[in-house]
């Protein structure tokens, strides 16, 4: 049980955590019509992840359905089949792969043990939250070739040590599609997305807690 627990942080994307709202670009406009429209999304993301001396390299399966179901899988690299679920609320309940993918426990959104390796939770990790920082993290946000967003932070103390974040969106859906973020001159993440589909028909039974 201590070594599931201490697993935990498997199950997390990555995003920062928004402090004020601040910024708009015609990008997040456009991202907020499309996703009016999307009752659920599924999608794979690719993650590099760096912290101080510690890197992570996993590809995970996420399921999303508003509004606020929330499943990970981690489909390669540490952990493997290893998932995670959030429901709304301040817990989130996961699993390992393998014999035990049955067995789910259940601990703090907040817990060390369930943050990446930056301290950011489950659910920051969604889609639509990723664009959200963009026009509520305070600094000078710049849009380029409409799919292109660059926010210099202004207080990286505040938001993990990023100094600065790029997201790139598609130009025909207005949906992310990768983002990089910096640490100084480091790239602390690197993250892409792929097989996106949204309005798939999810339901409450795809998000066992």
């Amino acid at each position: 049980m201590k070594r599931l627990l201490a697993l935990f942080a498997a199950f997390v994307g990555m995003s920062c955590v928004a402090a004020s709202a601040t910024n708009e670009e015609p990008a997040i406009a456009a991202f907020d019509r499309t996703f009016a429209g999307v009752s659920d999304y599924t999608c794979v993301l690719h993650s590099h992840e760096v912290n101080g001396a510690k890197t992570q390299d996993r590809v995970y399966e996420y399921s999303f359905m508003k509004p606020h179901y929330l499943k990970t899988l981690i489909l390669s690299g540490d952990n493997k089949g290893s998932g995670g679920v959030w429901t709304g609320g301040d817990q989130v309940s996961g699993h390992l792969g393998g014999l035990f993918s049955g067995i789910h426990v259940k601990i703090s959104l907040h817990d060390p043990r369930a943050l990446s390796l930056h301290g950011v939770t489950i659910p920051d990790g969604i889609l639509p939250g990723i664009i959200d920082d963009y026009g509520t993290i305070p600094g000078t946000l710049t849009q380029s070739d409409t799919d292109r967003l660059d926010l210099r932070v202004a207080d990286p103390l505040a938001n993990h040590d990023i100094t600065e974040q790029i997201v790139y969106l598609s130009k025909s859906m207005h949906w992310p599609i990768r983002q990089i973020m910096y640490s100084g001159s480091q790239v602390v993440l690197d993250e892409s997305v792929s097989d996106l589909e949204t309005n798939v028909g999810l339901t409450k039974s795809d998000f066992p807690y």
